[in-house]
């Protein structure tokens, strides 16, 4: 690619996807509620706090002792409709789209795999939707694909091995065969290594937006993406759909200092009319007085990162104002927040009391959260 930066403003509203009113309202039927609402303002209402399966049932890390991040193959049919068992609003995965313009769900920018004993590696987006359908499980009986490896961020190269493996899919597939009432997060993927030309991000999203309008029905979606042209670009060729922005939140440092902060996500969103931050949670916890400024903005928050996967720490982020999490470990953290969150707001809205409706069981003083908020950015130095 060109090392050329994307100038958005030169960008035309081409309003690729046509307007669905049936999918302004992002309905979450484990809610009493009127669901997630994008109106002519652009803002995003989150009703009380959604739960988000990451890549579907969880991420897979090869080298974990911990047997759920190699349980189910991320990133497929069969990851997407085990997380659909459980009470979660939305399954997050990566689109990348394939030399010969075909939308497929894949998180890495290389496939490697194996043979006579050297390891290559392709780029994704460097391979035909064939090519791409040959690596891993095959869908036709008898059929062998080309073996699966993957690269850790240590460089190690690993057999991908999981317990319940499954082949790879398109976008459009999708669609067809994941539970109807699971709403999408769909990340748009580009390398943090390239500068793309603007015309090559264009057509990239003008692709994965048309397969979206042909398929997505009254599904719910969320658009999001790491690369800030690229969710500034989405957000402008069509108005459909919300769009968040993903950041570190500073807890890396990159080129682009757009990335670097939940300041800079902010300005992001409001410069390109986005309706969300999606963060790593350390970045949240380190700078909890982002929070308040996000909320001024009137820009809803989700959160990433591996303390999701710990109950506490999501139940901390529903009483810091956060609107929902990304989570591995699906079974445990759904029935946590149905416990300790959902279920107790639920009653207290069934008895008509909706001061009660606002608490969950974990209850403080505005002092003491104002206490556990001070320490939360010294907890996570150590």
């Amino acid at each position: 690619m060109a090392l050329k930066a994307v100038n958005v403003t030169d960008v035309p509203n081409l309003d690729q996807v046509p307007e669905n009113n049936a999918s302004l309202s992002l309905y979450s039927s484990r809610f009493n509620s009127e669901g997630l609402e994008l109106n002519s303002e652009a803002t995003f209402k989150v009703p009380k706090f959604l739960v988000i399966g990451h890549r579907g049932h969880g991420m897979n890390i090869l080298q974990s002792s911990d047997s759920r991040m190699k349980a189910i193959k991320e990133n497929t049919i069969l990851s997407f409709n085990s997380a659909a068992k459980f009470p979660i609003d939305f399954i997050e995965f990566d689109v990348q789209v394939t030399k010969d313009d075909c939308p497929v769900i894949f998180h890495d920018d290389f496939i490697f795999s194996e043979e006579n004993g050297t390891v290559f590696e392709k780029r994704v987006t460097e391979l035909s939707l064939e090519e791409f359908l040959c690596f891993g499980p095959q869908r036709e009986a008898g059929k062998q694909g080309k073996s699966l490896l993957r690269k850790t961020k240590d460089g190690k190269i690993l057999n991908w091995n999981v317990e319940t493996d499954d082949s790879f899919c398109t976008l459009a597939e999708t669609f067809q065969k994941v539970d109807p009432s699971l709403g999408f997060n769909i990340e748009l993927k580009f390398d943090d290594h390239i500068v793309y030309q603007q015309d090559h991000l264009i057509h990239v999203l003008q692709v994965i937006s048309q397969v979206v309008s042909e398929y997505a029905k009254d599904r719910p979606i969320i658009f999001s993406s790491f690369h800030p042209d690229a969710a500034q670009l989405i957000r402008k060729l069509q108005n459909t759909y919300p769009v968040f922005f993903l950041t570190n939140g500073g807890t890396q440092v990159y080129y682009d200092v757009r990335r670097n902060s939940l300041e800079e996500a902010i300005k992001v969103c409001m410069e390109g009319g986005l309706q969300g931050i999606v963060s790593e949670v350390k970045g949240v916890f380190g700078n909890p007085g982002a929070v308040p400024r996000i909320k001024e903005s009137k820009l809803s928050l989700l959160t990433y990162g591996k303390l999701n996967n710990v109950p506490e720490a999501v139940c901390m982020q529903h009483l810091m104002g956060i609107d929902g999490v990304i989570v591995d470990f699906v079974q445990e953290i759904s029935h946590a927040v149905d416990d300790m969150i959902i279920k107790p707001l639920n009653e207290g809205l069934r008895e008509g009391d909706e001061e009660t409706g606002t608490k969950s069981k974990l209850q403080f003083s505005q002092q003491e959260l104002s206490f556990l908020l001070k320490l939360i950015p010294e907890l996570i130095q150590h």
